[in-house]
C-alpha cells in the first residue's frame, strides 16, 4: 500500500475512517511531520473512529498516553523530547510493542529499527487548512 491524499482539517475523520482497518491490522503507525502539521489532530480523529472512550491529548511531557478501545488499547507516543535510543528503551518501548495493542508514534525516528512492520504516514502542511498525507505500508 502506498498512496497520497490531500485533505482539509475538516476531512480528517473521513481519512481516519478510510484507514481504520489497515491500522487495526498493522498495529503500528509511525507519524512524521513538522511541528503543527496535524499529527495529534489526526490521532484524535483516528481514536474517534476506533470508538475510543478516553480524551486524546499530546503526550509530549508524559511520552506515552494510553487510550481504551473495545477489547484493546492504543498507546500514543510522542518521542519529540527524547535524544537517544537509550531513553526510548528506558521507558519500556519494546514492552509496549509486545502487547496486542495499537501503537501510534509521533516523531518515530529513534525507534524505526525496532519496528518490523506497520504503516508510515508523512503529513505535509500545504496550506492553513490543508494537509498532504503520504501513506506507506512497510
Amino acid at each position: 500500500m502506498q498512496k497520497q491524499v490531500e485533505v482539509s482539517l475538516q476531512e480528517l475523520d473521513l481519512l481516519a475512517q478510510a484507514l481504520k482497518d489497515e491500522i487495526i491490522k498493522n498495529k503500528v503507525l509511525l507519524l512524521y511531520g513538522e511541528m503543527g502539521s496535524g499529527k495529534t489532530t489526526f490521532i484524535s480523529a483516528l481514536c474517534k473512529v476506533l470508538d475510543c472512550k478516553d480524551e486524546v491529548s499530546s503526550p509530549t511531557y508524559g511520552l506515552v498516553n494510553e487510550y481504551r478501545i473495545q477489547n484493546s488499547k492504543i498507546y500514543h507516543f510522542d518521542l519529540f523530547r527524547l535524544k537517544s535510543k537509550e531513553e526510548v528503551l528506558d521507558i519500556g518501548f519494546e514492552d509496549y510493542l509486545d502487547q496486542n495493542a495499537i501503537c501510534i508514534i509521533e516523531w518515530p525516528q529513534l525507534v524505526e529499527e525496532y519496528i518490523e512492520a506497520g504503516l508510515k504516514i508523512e503529513i505535509e502542511k500545504i496550506g492553513l487548512n490543508r494537509r498532504k498525507f503520504s501513506i506507506f505500508k512497510f
